[in-house]
């Protein structure tokens, strides 16, 4: 269908757009398919079930227990940037939304659908989409960059054998940052001569990035490091149920090289890229490559665990659940209108404002009654 606009052209729908995202997004995640595929057919199936029955009562408590403060702290984050771009963000939608964000990238594809839904949902709420959105998107930044330096810092502690895909992780994730970065520094110049549109929304997000993230970052940055070395000791904890004894200092630059990969959008739900990552650092460093996919696979459970009181806040926010929980208030609201409207009536009130007593006012008397004759004698 088109449409004749002001110049007297015909223009049919822009739909050429979602069509090209939607195939980006399906090849990602076919992508991470292939490649977590590809782990499992050349591992043997002992690798696996390993990991399913190290997890017990335990390891739940404990999941649930670091993943409590981890959401915290990353939804403390996403407050103060939040704040800084000029938006209000209570505490506690803050924690909801973010575990329902955590709940929704583990167990959606892509990995990044429970964000996106945080920040739509936080842009109708502030009552501005755009500014929500890129709330959200320099919240998860903050923290890429964050992860990215702490993995060239740590490079320096790997052995040499972990120099391939050490750097492969590392720098994947530093170039993500570092293009983004490179994009809108190019944009900024490039178009303040021409003062287009898209300059004018780079020129609001770099508002925001000072506001947000540079205006406030000694809070924002150290968040992200205490998030960051909860990820960890997750990651230590489900070495450790998988019976591997190295040292805590060989472990963290492993562990790393994993959430590194793990960051990239070319997974299922998280899963592909850590495990094929893992099993590479796992067998340079000389602790076996089966050993390192058993880890990951339980930092996946453990992590998803750590994930669940998600699913309590998508089930407390459904549609079914908010109409039931609905009507007693409206049957509540509208008992306590009657009665008001009752108790006016009672008084002699007329229902025009709250609380707004109007004097009488006597009839005007007829003509010739009388009214009148008394009136005029």
């Amino acid at each position: 269908m088109t449409a004749t606009t002001a110049r007297g052209t015909r223009e049919g729908p822009r739909t050429g757009g979602a069509p090209s995202r939607r195939w980006r997004v399906w090849a990602r995640t076919s992508a991470g398919a292939a490649i977590l595929a590809a782990v499992v057919w050349w591992f043997p199936g002992g690798t696996f079930t390993d990991a399913f029955s190290a997890v017990g009562a335990g390891p739940v408590l404990t999941a649930l227990g670091i993943g409590a403060a981890t959401t915290v702290l990353c939804a403390c984050r996403w407050r103060e940037v939040a704040l800084g771009v000029g938006l209000c963000l209570p505490f506690r939608r803050a924690v909801a939304d973010y575990y329902l964000s955590v709940f929704l990238n583990a167990v959606l594809p892509a990995g990044v659908l429970g964000d996106v839904n945080r920040a739509v949902g936080h842009g109708r709420y502030s009552g501005d989409l755009g500014r929500g959105v890129r709330a959200v998107v320099l919240e998860r930044m903050v923290g890429q960059a964050v992860l990215a330096a702490t993995g060239a810092a740590l490079l320096l502690a790997l052995p040499a054998a972990l120099l391939g895909p050490g750097l492969w992780a590392v720098g994947a994730a530093s170039g993500s940052v570092a293009a983004v970065a490179l994009a809108a520094a190019f944009g900024l110049r490039a178009g303040r001569a021409r003062g287009t549109r898209w300059w004018r929304a780079l020129r609001t997000a770099a508002a925001d990035v000072r506001s947000g993230v540079f205006a406030r970052w000694p809070r924002v940055v150290l968040l992200s490091a205490a998030a960051l070395a909860g990820h960890v000791t997750l990651f230590a904890v489900a070495a450790r149920l998988a019976g591997v004894t190295a040292p805590v200092q060989q472990l963290v630059p492993l562990v790393v090289l994993a959430l590194l990969a793990m960051s990239l959008p070319v997974n299922v739900g998280g899963w592909g890229p850590r495990e094929a990552v893992t099993a590479l650092a796992f067998g340079a460093a000389g602790l076996g490559a089966a050993t390192g996919v058993t880890v990951s696979v339980l930092y996946g459970l453990l992590s998803l665990v750590a994930a669940l009181p998600g699913a309590a806040v998508l089930v407390s926010r459904s549609p079914l659940r908010l109409r039931a929980r609905g009507r007693p208030g409206a049957a509540r609201a509208a008992r306590r209108a009657d009665g008001d409207a009752s108790a006016d009536l009672r008084r002699g009130r007329h229902r025009e404002g709250p609380g707004r007593r109007h004097a009488f006012v006597a009839p005007a008397a007829e003509p010739g009654g009388p009214g009148e004759a008394m009136t005029q004698a």
